[in-house]
């Protein structure tokens, strides 16, 4: 199959052509196929139609295949309100995730099947059994339960991606507890904010952790945080060195709460009841509570994963990410659910050499890889045969979200690393309710694209005043039917959750840009609140972002909007360039000229700034709110999601 690059036609041309086409053998292997079968619709498009139209007999079905277990059956799966955002879900439901997530593996016999791998930094390894896991997680929920955990507390969970941070979110959940993943990279700062402000009783922390090549003592930044959190009155520590200072009377170490002992049953609670909270990345303002229930978390990932993304009980796969982006809880989840193998690796790609996320994939015959558009133009940054010195041939899908991805980053993927024959299911959505728009195996796949709302969702594109676009007209994404995954509200009643129903009554307002094509393929252009408006014509940064990167001099760059007298706003770029190309005056010209040359003159930038990084949250998100508050002199607002303080620094140096 020959494929057309940027370089032989045009980036429109590419990316109205589908690039990958599935086998008639793999649209009959595929999880969705199966699903089509067990609910008796005749494919896919009926199916669409079917969740459509009756939303309570989608969730219903999805429950039933997965065989997701409740203690009590619901009296109904869905009540409508008067108010659109408070749809009840499974009414007089009881049930306790974890009873779906370990209990089946085991009364199925699947106790020795892998469950979990490890790869640190330094090379060391682990692996862990269902069986293995499910015992574990049943030591710490017993010991949580004997020290004094109640439902409905709220435990953080402050630890790298190891196997214990699996076991101790689902001991929490086990325990009736509610999980707040913390990233481990927050400061002291960060990571106070969030504990008070769910109130949390409990942490769970692991002692220290490897940061390319660098021990960061994560209990000592926690113990700087509780100085300032009350509520706090039990630490939970997993022991690296042993070294650290510990508190009489409030810490403990993971192996004296952990103890063996007899089982533990799941603490069952109601079955939208919350089981996490986790907070958004702050990327557009103060981070806010997301709630997510046992019901919906776990009905919504099953969809996702199971179905929208293929995940089999015999893939073994990997999402570099951190237990403090949802990604991280997804992945345990999602595990659990389909019965997969997770492999974690400690630390960051590139680290310590820039294949290590190609050699993880070849050691451990990775079948599946999760990435963002950002590691994915940190890998292309290497070199483009970086990834060819390993065996990949293992893999078969690539699952990938975040952001917009830009051509130049997505062609290197699909051509350079994938041969051109492995699909990339694109995906799109948030911390408040999961996947919005996906990709699906049964269709070809266009570069960049989605097939379309993820079934049961009710994805839309509308214009300024709520109406839908016909295609080929960008508008505001929206959410118009009731989803079992979205946030049910925002902890402690934070008032910020009427602004998604707000812009359009009764429809959730995502704060995306998005269009469809001719075909009925979908597209995302960036966060609405980031379009750049000059002398009445729209653009979004991800746009201005990709002609940069095309020319292979930048690494990465961000592309905001600051007021114009004339032109209403003008452009101004901040661009991390290349190793190899000096940050000069040249290079600036030669960028401002590639920035007109594809969008016009009108949108020449402003300036152009060379930094050595940009401001990013916990999940690699950059922060352009923050780029315009500098460069406009304005507040940055909220920071404790920025990892990078030093990026802030460098960028007001510059002016």
């Amino acid at each position: 199959m020959t494929t057309a690059t940027p370089d032989t036609i045009s980036d429109a041309e590419l990316m109205a052509r589908a690039t990958w086409f599935p086998s008639e053998e793999l649209r009959r292997s595929t999880n969705w196929s199966t699903f089509i079968a067990h609910t008796g619709q005749s494919d896919y498009p009926a199916l669409e139609q079917k969740a459509a139209a009756d939303p309570a007999w989608f969730w219903d079905a999805i429950i039933r295949f997965f065989e997701i277990r409740f203690q009590t059956p619901y009296r109904n799966i869905l009540e409508l309100t008067d108010d659109p955002a408070r749809p009840r879900w499974c009414i007089g439901g009881r049930m306790n995730m974890t009873e779906t997530l370990l209990d089946r593996h085991l009364l199925s016999g699947r106790g020795a099947h892998s469950a979990l791998l490890w790869e640190g930094e330094d090379g060391a390894k682990r692996a862990l059994s269902y069986g293995e896991t499910a015992a574990a997680v049943n030591d710490l929920a017993r010991g949580l339960a004997a020290d004094g955990l109640k439902p409905g507390d709220v435990v953080g969970l402050f630890m790298p991606m190891l196997p214990e941070t699996a076991i101790a979110f689902m001991a929490i959940v086990c325990a009736g507890g509610v999980v707040l993943p913390l990233f481990s990279g927050f400061g002291a700062n960060a990571i106070a904010s969030r504990l008070q402000d769910a109130e949390a009783t409990v942490v769970i922390a692991a002692e220290s952790t490897l940061r390319r090549g660098n021990v960061s003592a994560m209990k000592a930044v926690l113990d700087e945080a509780l100085h300032d959190v009350t509520s706090v009155h039990r630490v939970i520590v997993f022991p690296t060195t042993r070294t650290a200072d510990m508190l009489a009377g409030r810490d403990l170490w993971w192996d004296e709460i952990a103890k063996l002992g007899p089982d533990f049953p799941a603490v069952i609670v109601g079955a939208d009841d919350p089981m996490m909270v986790i907070y958004t990345s702050g990327t557009t303002g103060k981070p806010k509570g997301t709630v997510h229930t046992h019901c919906g978390f776990t009905a919504k990932t099953a969809l996702d994963y199971f179905l929208c993304f293929d995940v089999k009980r015999e893939d073994r796969w990997i999402w570099m990410s951190d237990i403090g982006w949802l990604i991280g809880p997804l992945q345990i989840v999602a595990t659990f659910i389909t019965g997969a193998t997770l492999a974690l690796a400690e630390g960051g790609p590139d680290y310590p050499d820039n294949g290590r996320l190609w050699r993880l994939i070849q050691d451990h015959r990775l079948t599946l890889l999760g990435l963002s558009p950002t590691i994915a133009r940190l890998m292309n940054s290497y070199g483009a045969g970086e990834a060819t010195k390993y065996d990949l041939s293992s893999l078969r899908g690539v699952v990938s979200t975040g952001e917009p991805w830009d051509l130049s980053s997505w062609a290197w993927l699909h051509e350079d690393v994938l041969g051109k024959c492995i699909p990339i299911m694109n995906n799109i959505g948030g911390t408040e309710l999961g996947a919005i728009l996906v990709t699906n195996l049964l269709y070809p796949i266009k570069p960049k694209s989605f097939h379309g709302s993820a079934p049961g969702t009710g994805a839309d594109i509308v214009d300024d005043n709520g109406r839908s676009v016909p295609n080929g007209e960008v508008g505001e994404l929206v959410v118009r039917a009731p989803s079992i995954g979205t946030t049910r509200g925002l902890w402690n009643g934070d008032p910020r959750f009427a602004d998604y129903w707000s812009r359009f009554p009764g429809i959730w307002s995502h704060g995306d840009f998005a269009s469809r094509d001719a075909d009925g393929d979908w597209f995302i252009h960036g966060r609405s609140d980031d379009i750049i408006k000059i002398a009445g014509k729209r653009t979004g940064p991800a746009e201005i972002e990709a002609l940069l990167l095309a020319t292979g001099r930048i690494k990465d760059a961000a592309a905001v909007g600051v007021p114009d007298e004339i032109k209403g706003s003008a452009i101004v770029c901040v661009v991390v360039p290349r190793p190899d190309h000096p940050a000069d005056a040249t290079l600036a010209a030669e960028m401002s000229r590639v920035i007109t040359a594809g969008l016009g003159a009108p949108f020449k930038p402003r300036r152009i700034i060379f930094v050595s990084d940009l401001p990013r949250t916990r999940n690699m998100r950059v922060m352009r709110r923050v780029i315009r508050a500098i460069l406009t002199g304005g507040s940055p607002g909220d920071l404790t999601a920025l990892v990078n303080s030093e990026s802030v620094d460098e960028l007001r140096a510059k002016l």
